[in-house]
């Protein structure tokens, strides 16, 4: 599995909302995948688990933040 592109949160406040909704669709595809291969055994990169929920912590939390400023304007 390729590595995410999120790695500064500059990056994912850059972003159109769009954007980042297919990012937490890819995010969330890839924790699945993880999760299955962690099921089966075939897990190599244990780390990358705690990597994909926090980049999806950090996208959900731009969006909300895009969100409250938009509907405070």
């Amino acid at each position: 599995m390729a590595k995410s592109v999120v790695n500064k949160i500059g990056d994912v406040r850059a972003k159109t909302p769009d954007q980042l909704s297919g990012l937490l669709l890819d995010l969330r595809k890839e924790q699945f995948n993880l999760r299955f291969q962690r099921a089966t055994g075939q897990q190599e990169s244990t780390g990358r688990v705690r990597q994909v929920r926090r980049e999806i912590a950090r996208v959900k939390t731009i969006q909300a933040e895009q969100k409250r400023t938009a509907a405070k304007s």
